[in-house]
């Protein structure tokens, strides 16, 4: 009886190439048509350095776990963890820097979805640099930055500015602590000066003082103190004032309106004198006026005359008499006006 068997079905040679084409575990340097350069770990053709050991990789020098990724156009090498084709765990960012002939650090720290990603230190600069917490590539969070001029500012940090709590230290020893907003000075806060010995404690606005108190602090610590410290509040010392030498030492005169004897001015030539009652109508003011031409200033008009309302200036219970020195005239015209007026 004859045996028959079924002929086996070939396997398409493009899946055996498309297999061996697919680029799983350590790999050399591998170029893409940008002209960047990667040597590392792979799995199912994405970067990823999980950063387990790995024996394969102590042959060509790469670290174990690690992957490494130049760019052409900026010189940019990266050197760390990947995850699925992203940089995600600890790395170092480095750029070619011509002066020095050799790659220069920037950023050494966390990752994660190719962004600066939880603690990290960027260096902006020689003297200028950041270490603290990230996210999303931002300065988010607690960190410390050490600028160029000296100046250091600690505390809490949002989108890349102050926000929050924190401390700024001047490079002259003056120190700011208290509230910030948007990379400014927002809230209650306190300025120490150390360098007069004054501490001045208030509210602040987008970086001005709006509000507050100053007093000595450290004064005699400081190296260039104020010249006089400033008094306390509710101190019974007094500091020196200076005080005008008086030229008139006469004992000043009553007030002629104060109850009591009226007190004659110095006699001028060409004055005219008007004595009325508060109380007194208008037509009785121009009769006062009348009377007191023919009297003495102060004296007790006699009984029957249209004079005052009143005998004698009596205090608390008679009326209150004025004054007042007429030279042109003007008050009298004005009485005869209203005494006609009266009269119409």
């Amino acid at each position: 009886m004859p045996i028959s068997k079924c002929l086996q079905k070939s396997e398409p040679l493009w899946k055996g190439w498309d297999r061996k084409a697919q680029k799983n575990g350590l790999r050399h340097q591998v170029y893409a048509v940008s002209g960047d350069c990667y040597v590392g770990e792979w799995k199912d053709n994405m970067k990823h350095a999980s950063g387990l050991p790995c024996l394969q990789c102590r042959p060509i020098r790469v670290s174990s776990g690690k992957g490494t990724q130049i760019w052409k156009k900026k010189g940019a090498i990266y050197e760390g963890d990947w995850k699925f084709g992203k940089r995600d765990g600890y790395g170092t960012l480095s750029f070619p820097d011509q002066e020095m002939g050799k790659p220069r650090k920037v950023y050494s720290g966390w990752w994660k979805d190719d962004k600066k990603s939880g603690y990290g230190i960027q260096f902006f600069g020689p003297k200028e640099y950041y270490e603290g917490e990230w996210c999303g590539n931002q300065r988010s969070g607690w960190g410390r930055m050490y600028y160029s001029n000296g100046d250091i500012y600690e505390g809490q940090w949002l989108n890349n500015k102050p926000h929050g709590e924190g401390m700024l230290r001047q490079k002259n020893g003056n120190r700011y602590e208290g509230c910030w907003r948007r990379g400014m000075k927002n809230g209650s806060g306190r300025f120490f000066h150390l360098d007069h010995g004054q501490l001045f404690e208030g509210f602040w606005v987008d970086d001005v003082a709006k509000c507050g108190t100053m007093i000595d602090f450290g004064r005699d610590e400081a190296p260039e103190p104020t010249q006089f410290p400033i008094p306390k509040v509710g101190s019974t010392q007094q500091s020196p004032v200076a005080t005008p030498e008086r030229q008139n030492t006469a004992p000043p005169q009553p007030h002629p309106a104060w109850p009591g004897p009226a007190q004659p001015s110095p006699a001028q030539p060409g004055n005219r004198q008007v004595l009325f009652s508060v109380r007194a109508s208008p037509w009785r003011l121009a009769a006062a006026h009348k009377a007191d031409s023919t009297s003495k200033v102060g004296s007790t008009p006699k009984a029957g005359s249209p004079g005052l309302p009143c005998s004698s200036i009596q205090p608390l219970t008679a009326s209150l008499q004025i004054k007042i020195l007429d030279p042109d005239g003007v008050l009298e015209e004005a009485l005869a006006m209203f005494k006609k007026t009266e009269e119409d």
